[in-house]
């Protein structure tokens, strides 16, 4: 099975390529908290590139991943992967991860890459089960998924479509785009 993600998971999880910032460790599917963060991600506030949720995997107090990973079990990926994309229809707007199922040490992972958007400012339902949405703006504070408050707020709404460069996506690119010169 190829992996999708632009890192080696190892690194990615050891954080050898990645600051623990941008890393994200859920033990288990809980929607509320996931959908947050990649909400935050998406949002980019401070323009680091996004970052990664691995759900499956736990941590300890100082948010250091704790191995051998916990694991999904086999019978709970599809459900897991229908649910989220029912889910990330609802952050406004319509944001969708890169998805990459993966296995480390025998046991199944979902790896969401959620780079910054290329429409943010997006929200999210704070509860995306209940029946009545209350939709909140997320951004991401040193590790922590917060709600801005004032100036973070005012400042979120004003980088709409303001995607940095480096972060743009070109569907067209190839590899025999890149000049080895520049590179």
């Amino acid at each position: 099975m190829s992996s999708k993600l632009p890192i080696n998971l190892e690194d990615l999880l050891r954080q050898r390529k990645v600051e623990g910032d941008r890393i994200e460790y859920k033990a288990g599917w809980n929607p509320d908290p996931t959908l947050h963060t990649l909400c935050a991600f998406a949002n980019d506030f401070e323009n680091l590139g996004g970052g990664y949720v691995v759900i499956g995997q736990d941590c300890d107090e100082s948010g250091l991943p704790v191995f051998p990973p916990m694991g999904l079990p086999d019978n709970q990926l599809d459900r897991i992967q229908r649910e989220l994309l029912g889910f990330c229809n609802l952050i406004q707007p319509p944001y969708f991860p890169m998805l990459s199922v993966e296995q480390f040490e025998g046991r199944n992972l979902i790896v969401l890459w959620a780079p910054g958007g290329q429409n943010r400012a997006y929200k999210v339902p704070r509860s995306v089960t209940a029946r009545n949405k209350d939709y909140r703006y997320y951004i991401r504070r040193y590790s922590s998924t917060i709600e801005p408050k004032g100036d973070d707020e005012r400042e979120l709404i004003s980088l709409t479509a303001r995607v940095p460069f480096d972060d743009r996506y070109n569907q067209t690119a190839g590899a025999d785009d890149l000049s080895p010169r520049l590179i």
